[in-house]
Order: structure tokens, then sequence, then C-alpha cells
């Protein structure tokens, strides 16, 4: 799946006169990171050789973590992410959702139609904040609600670059229901999807969460956790024509809402 960019970061890089910051803090949150990184369970091992810490670094760290709760010591002696970390995710999550809301208004107002951020959240979709259109005949998505990825244009943004094999895997946990006549249920058209959202830039719904409707979404590059945008409409104006014009824009905004999240102060 998508990772971090603190995977690419060697921690031991990382002093308090390179960053202006508390060392022990960042190596903190970078093990945090890599633990995302690798599925929320690692060995020390493993942790120092991605990072490039020393072992007794490592355990002192981790062990803060535990009496924290935001790590766990399995029985195994591994480590997992630990509860205390679904507080701070949701919360972040909420907080995603309102800095992108001022982008999604701006879809709407250039494209016409409602517009949507979502997050890849284990194996699901969860929408985190809407822009609604101003068309009598606009779609509506509750903001919080859950889909599987395969049926919509949002999941096949959010899956474009990930792994086949995990992209299999995660189809065979979730299974893929239709929907409609219309929504892909073999992994083989799903992946055949994903090439076109890589070659193209852009993912498609196509009548496939609801008879009638047209999403178009693209990934928001760079985001600290997996996102997309998207708009969606009737199909009648959604059309191949309106995608042409509507991708750009999309894709624009996408951009300028990665460099607003990478910033302390998103606007």
């Amino acid at each position: 799946m998508p990772t971090s960019s603190a995977s690419t970061t060697d921690a031991s890089a990382k002093t308090p006169a390179a960053s202006g910051g508390v060392q022990s803090l960042e190596r903190a949150f970078d093990l945090l990171e890599r633990m995302a990184d690798a599925g929320g369970e690692v060995g020390l091992s493993e942790l120092s050789a991605a990072s490039g810490l020393p072992l007794p670094t490592i355990h002192r760290l981790m062990r803060t973590l535990v009496a924290c709760g935001y790590v766990r010591q399995q029985t195994n002696r591994r480590y997992s992410l630990g509860p205390r970390l679904i507080r701070l995710g949701e919360s972040a999550s909420r907080l995603l959702g309102t800095w992108a809301r001022p982008y999604l208004a701006r879809l709407v107002e250039e494209t016409g139609e409602t517009a949507n951020m979502a997050l890849l959240d284990g194996d699901e979709i969860v929408y985190v904040a809407q822009a609604p259109s101003k068309h009598s005949m606009r779609m509506f998505t509750e903001v919080g609600r859950r889909v599987l990825p395969h049926s919509t244009g949002v999941g096949k943004a959010l899956l474009a670059h990930a792994p086949a094999e995990e992209v299999r895997a995660l189809l065979a946990r979730t299974g893929m229901p239709a929907a409609t006549e219309k929504t892909i249920t073999t992994p083989e058209g799903f992946l055949d999807a994903l090439e076109h959202v890589r070659a193209h830039g852009y993912a498609v719904d196509d009548n496939e969460q609801e008879i009638g409707v047209r999403c178009l979404a693209v990934p928001v590059p760079n985001s600290p956790t997996a996102a997309a945008i998207s708009i969606s409409g009737p199909a009648g104006r959604v059309t191949e024509a309106a995608t042409e014009r509507i991708v750009p824009i999309l894709q624009g905004v996408a951009a300028e809402l990665s460099v607003a999240l990478a910033t302390q102060n998103p606007a």
C-alpha cells in the first residue's frame, strides 16, 4: 500500500541542529511511521536495520511508547501499533477533511459537481469531506461513509500504485460484491482499471457504485496519508467531453492541496 515519506529518511541523520527539534521525539515518530509502513507490527532488529539506530536506543524509545500506550509488545516479543493511536488518527482525519474543504469548494465552483475527499482506512474507503454541488440534481455522500474500494473512483485512485499482490490480497479479504450491473467483480478487471489510472492519471467510476452516476477521481500526491479527491454527478453531465475539461482541474487542485498538507498551516 502507499507508504509515508518518512520511510525514505534515515532517522540517524535527524539531529536537533539539523531540524531545530527534539531528537528523541523525531526518532520516536519516525519509528511509529516505519511500523505503519511495515503493516503495524515489527521486531526491534527490523527497526534497527530500517532506521540505522542502535538497538539500545530503539529499545528505550519503544519502552516509552509502550508505557504511553502508543505501542504494544506482543507475546512473540514483536511490537505493534497501540490503541491510543486510534483516537489521534480519528482526530487527524477530521482535521484533514477540514483543511480540504476550501479546495473542494473550489472544485464545485469550477466543475459544477459535488466534490469529495476520501482516505484508505484499512481495507475500506472512508469519505472525510464533501462540498455539495449547487445543482438541484446532485450527488450526496455522507461524510464518514465507508465503502469497498473496487466500486469507487476514489478506491481506484488510492490503490493505483499499490503492488498487484497487495491489491489481490485486499480484494480477497473484502470480496467484490456488485453494487450495480456495471461494478467490476473480478481481480483482473480491477487491476486493468488500475492500469488505466496509472496511464491516464485519473480514475473513473462509470455507474459502478450507483446507476446514473459518474465519478472522476485523482490521488493527492505526497499526502501524509493516502488520500484522493473526486467529483461526482449525473452521467448526463459528467460526460466524456466533460471529463476532458474536469480532469485537469482535479489534478491542479490535488497538487495545491498536496502543498497545503505539507505545510504547518494549511489554507
